[in-house]
């Protein structure tokens, strides 16, 4: 590992805020890593690590504290013990849409949908990344891990890590702790091989997402150049010369409620019905069985609503800002708080508490912050 001079976050996070934090340690190998995270605990500092930076809200404030800057690369190909499929382990600072890239040219899919969203691949599991119905969960096999409470690294299976939308044991919530901390080194994904001719898509938001029709095989390329082009369009593509694309995606969650909440809201709203386990078995131990199988309790049927519609609707529209205010909403997407040129993180955190109050006023419901937010309150 290696400490180096802190540069300014604001150089470092897509949402161009916070000023250099009292120490920085870059560590490009897993081991340096590991030490740079077990120095750091040892000493009881306050602490963040810091990959691609497009999914972090900082104040302006400096931290006080070490930021670990994770730089490790590599993928690593293995065997699947599923036929037709190959795994791969891949570095916590591999850049995600390169891993997306590499996936496609050797004919690995199961994360292609998931081209061009920025970040590095250690903090995709942590909020379970997924765009137009494919999530990481879908893929993911295992993490590797250390723990802050004991220094230990291990192996931790994707079943452990209670994956939901946007969300882990590994996430920092706004407002609450993760559920375990800990810092992941690596991921292994399981891939089916489809080679260059692709595969047929089933998921009904990618399909409409790619204008398909019928249940041809799509060529894992086409998928990503479409996706990609989607993402441009919306200015959720990193661009210097774009200023909608200075932003840390969607600031907000699209919000999952009951279906009884969603049928309260205009039939315009668009929604997505999120599927419950229909294989869930319950299991009775063979020591307490007394022949009685207790009724299957109703099933409470959750929907995703779209935030962007919420807000749009609330009266906010795409390139929206307050008055003398350097922060504004994407001309592209009302989903994402731009940095319209040397915002403080106080002028944006000004802007998404204007639109949680204003959504909350229309519709009734409190819109989440999706990056994680350090010396920032809403």
């Amino acid at each position: 590992m290696t400490q180096v001079t802190p540069i300014p976050l604001a150089e470092l996070t897509t949402l161009r805020t916070g000023a250099a934090p009292e120490r920085m340690i870059e560590a490009r190998t897993t081991d340096e890593l590991i030490d740079a995270l077990r120095e750091v605990w040892a000493g009881m500092e306050e602490w963040f690590v810091l990959g691609g930076g497009s999914n972090l809200f900082v104040g302006d404030e400096p931290f006080d504290g070490t930021v670990v800057r994770i730089l490790t690369k590599g993928i690593e190909r293995l065997p699947s013990p599923h036929e037709g499929r190959a795994r791969l382990k891949v570095q916590a600072g591999q850049d995600w849409d390169d891993l997306v890239a590499y996936t496609v040219e050797h004919g690995l899919a199961g994360i292609e949908a998931m081209s061009g969203i920025p970040g590095t691949v250690g903090a995709a599991p942590v909020q379970n990344v997924g765009a137009y119905g494919q999530e990481i969960q879908e893929t993911l096999v295992e993490v590797e891990l250390i723990d802050e409470s004991t220094g230990d690294v291990s192996v931790v299976p994707a079943s452990e890590l209670a994956l939901g939308f946007r969300t882990s044991v590994l996430k920092h919530h706004y407002g609450g702790a993760p559920d375990r901390r800990a810092v992941i080194l690596s991921v292994t994904l399981d891939l089916a091989e489809v080679g260059e001719e692709g595969r047929a898509i089933g998921g009904e938001q990618l399909r409409r997402a790619l204008g398909l029709t019928d249940d041809a095989p799509v060529p894992l390329a086409r998928v990503r150049e479409q996706i990609l082009a989607i993402r441009a369009a919306k200015g959720m593509l990193l661009d210097a010369d774009d200023p909608d694309t200075c932003s840390a995606g969607s600031f907000f969650q699209n919000l999952i409620v009951p279906e009884t909440v969603a049928a309260q809201l205009p039939p315009e709203c668009p929604r997505w019905p999120v599927e419950p386990d229909l294989d869930a078995a319950t299991v009775i131990p063979l020591e307490v069985f007394d022949g009685y199988v207790p009724a299957a309790s109703p099933v409470r049927r959750d929907v995703k609503v779209s935030a962007a519609w919420l807000i749009e609707n609330a009266g906010i529209t795409k390139g929206f800002r307050l008055p003398r205010s350097r922060a504004g909403i994407s001309t592209k997407h009302a989903l994402a708080l731009t940095n319209r040129g040397q915002a403080t993180a106080a002028e944006l955190a000004e802007l998404a508490r204007y639109i949680q109050v204003r959504v909350h006023a229309e519709f009734g419901l409190l819109l989440q912050p999706e990056p994680v937010l350090v010396g920032v309150e809403l």
